[in-house]
């Protein structure tokens, strides 16, 4: 490879045409890549978000990409000016070249600390790098990588954060009997009850989600509140592909107090179709969904701080195995949960689950 240019902000839709591009020659005939949507990688770019590729000197092909971009509560939650930078994708050659142009416009901009990611756009949006776990594919909404980019990133000096790891777990078979962990009455009396997805009423029932899922996951240490615009654009397109049965809470005397949302694994689809999840491979993915119900991923679940520790995510994790089984399924991966978060791990392990790929975040001081 000849010496690379410096960094080239993607302006136009050639130019984001060649950015989304750069998967299909990094991770030609590797099926255990699954790439971003392209759909949310093209609003992204509409709504401003830096984007930049780097180009080899020589030939002008893009051996590199990234985002370089900023976000004020992440800066105040880590107690740092960060510069972020995501969706970050390199030929072997260009890893270094990548990171010191990186560095070098974090530096320009004079006001910044730290480099923090890959993030995409936040961490607790998506992104990362897997560190172990290479022989298992990937999935949506995690992260998937060969492990020359972890050598890439620690021999350029970036320090690893919030490790955590993704689970694979087997629905049991016999799950969908009724059990003694039905929810019935709490010792103080009040009711519990299970609701489960509802399509027409799905922007409702997300917004319940989300004020549970903003106050239990306020004290990790890299998760930033998700405003209601926010969830509407992470979870665009989610009516089409939901599993009623898979998105389930749990109320205590009427009150919302946990969650937990599962969606059929269609990562074997993306891959087919590079991460093009346009309007007619959406209804193909329609036609054919009954294909994809066999493995589920688990993307977040929770419970409101004040009722943490009184069983009730034990009591919506069989009930999410009872409608697993139910529906067929009988397999769950889970997008990362933090080794600081025992708790969460022992309810995968306790259903025979096993930790599926070591994940990441990476930071380096400026």
């Amino acid at each position: 490879m000849t010496a690379p240019r410096g960094l080239e902000r993607v302006v136009d839709r050639r130019g984001l045409r060649e950015f989304l591009a750069l998967t299909d020659r990094v991770y030609a005939g590797e099926p255990r890549f699954v790439p971003p949507s392209r759909q949310q990688v093209r609003r992204w770019w509409r709504d401003g978000v830096p984007m930049y590729v780097l180009r080899d000197g020589g030939t002008g092909a893009v051996v590199g990409r990234t985002t370089l971009h900023t976000d004020a509560v992440l800066d105040a939650k880590l107690g740092r000016r960060c510069q972020l930078f995501g969706l970050t994708e390199f030929t072997e050659a260009a890893a270094r070249p990548l990171f010191e142009a990186i560095v070098a416009a974090a530096r320009a901009a004079g006001d910044r600390d730290a480099l923090f990611g890959p993030v995409a756009l936040l961490p607790n949006q998506a992104g990362g790098v897997i560190t172990s776990g290479y022989a298992d594919r990937g999935f949506i909404d995690s992260a998937w990588n060969p492990p020359r980019y972890v050598t890439a990133y620690e021999s350029y000096g970036f320090r690893r954060r919030f490790e955590s790891d993704t689970w694979i777990c087997p629905v049991p078979a016999g799950d969908d009997e009724p059990g003694a962990d039905e929810p019935g009455t709490d010792p103080d009396g009040a009711e519990l009850r299970v609701h489960r997805g509802d399509v027409r009423r799905l922007a409702e029932q997300l917004e319940l989600l989300r004020g549970m899922l903003n106050a239990s996951f306020a004290q990790l240490g890299y998760y930033t509140e998700i405003s209601a615009a926010q969830l509407r654009r992470q979870t665009d397109g989610l009516a089409y592909l939901l599993d009623e049965s898979l998105l389930l809470y749990l109320t205590r005397a009427g009150r919302p107090v946990a969650f937990v949302l599962c969606v059929p694994d269609i990562s074997e689809f993306v891959v087919r179709v590079r991460g093009d999840l346009n309007l007619l491979h959406q209804l193909r993915l329609l036609a054919v969904r009954r294909r994809y119900r066999r493995e589920a991923v688990l993307i977040v679940k929770g419970v409101l701080p004040e009722y943490q520790g009184r069983g009730y995510q034990r009591l919506l994790s069989a009930a999410l195995r009872r409608n697993l089984h139910a529906g067929g399924y009988t397999t769950l991966r889970s997008t990362y949960v933090g080794r600081d978060n025992p708790a969460s791990a022992a309810q995968y392990r306790a259903s025979g689950g096993r930790p599926l790929h070591g994940y990441t975040f990476y930071e380096k001081a400026l």
